[in-house]
């Protein structure tokens, strides 16, 4: 039988983007490298919690996916945090959106890719 830690390794969240939202969050202070592994340990621990409790609430109801809304019902005790995490999800489906209409529009140029390339290598030429 393999053992499980071999797995727990891949399941965590990669140490750059912790690295980027300590920076990000605390500029003028120095993490310790055992901090920030601590940090990684405990938020992919925290992520596993809520899509657990999230999972079990997708499976009472009947469905297959697990929504926003089951997360926010799974608050684990952090009901107090409810609206900043509501003011979260509205913030990612903008940038979604964002996202989705600009590649939309690149794709109503008509323009084949490779030619807008070619245009934008000329225009950095000049």
């Amino acid at each position: 039988m393999a053992s499980s830690s071999g797995n727990d390794d891949d399941l965590t969240i990669p140490r750059a983007a912790i690295n980027k939202m300590i920076k990000e969050t605390l500029p003028n202070v120095r993490v310790a490298n055992d901090a920030r592994e601590l940090v990684v340990n405990c938020c992919t621990e925290f992520i596993h919690l809520i899509s657990s409790e999230a999972n079990e609430i997708c499976n009472k109801s009947e469905k297959k996916t697990i929504s926003p809304e089951h997360v926010i019902q799974g608050s684990l005790g952090f009901g107090s945090y409810i609206s900043e995490v509501k003011e979260v999800l509205q913030e990612c489906k903008t940038v979604a959106l964002k996202r989705r209409k600009a590649s939309s529009r690149l794709e109503n140029l008509g323009i084949p890719e490779e030619e807008l390339l070619r245009q934008q290598q000329e225009l950095f030429a000049k």
